[in-house]
């Protein structure tokens, strides 16, 4: 099942990665550079940004069932595979083309800027703090299970 969280944060990542392909759109139409390889490199590049993102999601709330050890090696795990997809999207971007490489590798930036720039959108964000609980707290908002933060470590 996936956690609420992720469903979310993923919603709020493409929904800003959409607004933010749309406008590099239209930079490439005011531009005088559009085509159609633009269009269909930004919703290669737009999907590929959003798809990593949700598939870190998944990883890091797979992770935190796990101990310590084996959490760090599926995150790791994670983040190698994510890397490898990115990197052939913009393989495929260079190789095949019907996609613009510059309109496809622009927007895996989109999720980054979209959290850079959460606290001004969203004034209840704050980093470590906020109303809902996060994939590290449990059921008792006191941190994961395997948290080394315990009230007998203070």
């Amino acid at each position: 099942m996936i956690d609420p969280t992720v469903k979310k944060e993923t919603r709020l990542i493409a929904l800003w990665t959409a607004l933010l392909t749309l406008l590099m759109e239209a930079v490439f139409l005011i531009l005088g550079k559009w085509d159609w390889t633009v269009l269909f490199g930004g919703l290669l590049g737009a999907c590929a940004a959003v798809l990593n993102f949700f598939l870190m999601g998944l990883g890091i709330q797979k992770a935190l069932g796990q101990e310590a050890k084996d959490a760090k090696n599926l995150i790791r795990l994670s983040q190698s595979l994510r890397l490898l997809m990115l990197g052939l999207v913009v393989v495929l971007a260079f190789v095949v083309q019907v996609f613009n490489p510059v309109a496809t590798v622009i927007p895996l930036f989109f999720p980054r800027v979209a959290i850079l720039f959460r606290p001004l959108y969203d004034p209840e964000f704050k980093k470590g703090t906020g109303n809902e609980p996060s994939l590290l707290e449990d059921e008792n908002g006191t941190g994961s299970k395997n948290s080394t933060n315990t009230e007998d470590s203070k």
